[in-house]
């Protein structure tokens, strides 16, 4: 294990739910980074099963207790927001090679941008490579029990958005 710096890093995604999967890379990165950021992010590119609001809410629930982390949401630049937040660095969880020459072309991008935020690759841990935020919102529409992929009080959080929508 590397030991810890005093730095600021970012784990930016859609966490469109975030799962354990992502909790793990933020947990991770927490070992590494003095403070943490989870950035919940838009991708125009996507659409989404629930709002920004939504998705921060239900990850603030997921990372309640884990100590140097907070979450945040951004509509604007990933490299931006980083610039903003003194990051150095930039967490990014990888669970293949799809994953990884994704990440490679989006941490280029980044560091064109901002070169003092540096894109960080953690592989995701045994027994959570197959697991994806699409694979959560298959199961939450087909009425499937979803709490082996994320914590009890994200699970809440997404059953009251959901009793408030119906």
């Amino acid at each position: 294990m590397s030991e810890k710096t005093d730095g600021v890093a970012i784990v930016p995604g859609s966490f469109d739910p975030i799962t354990n999967g992502h909790i793990n890379i933020v947990k991770r990165a927490a070992e590494l980074y003095g403070r943490v950021y989870l950035a919940v992010m838009i991708n125009s590119e996507k659409s989404y099963m629930f709002s920004l609001e939504e998705r921060k809410k239900i990850a603030e629930r997921a990372l309640e207790g884990i100590d140097g982390v907070s979450v945040i949401s951004s509509e604007g630049y990933l490299w931006k927001l980083a610039k903003d937040l003194d990051a150095v660095a930039i967490v990014k969880g990888v669970r293949n090679e799809v994953d990884r020459a994704y990440e490679l072309k989006m941490a280029e991008y980044n560091a064109e941008r901002n070169p003092v935020a540096k894109t960080v690759l953690l592989e995701c841990e045994s027994g959570l490579g197959e697991l994806s935020s699409t694979l959560v919102r298959e199961k939450i529409l087909n009425g499937e029990d979803i709490s082996e992929y994320l914590p009890s009080s994200a699970v809440d959080e997404i059953n009251k958005i959901r009793a408030e929508r119906f």
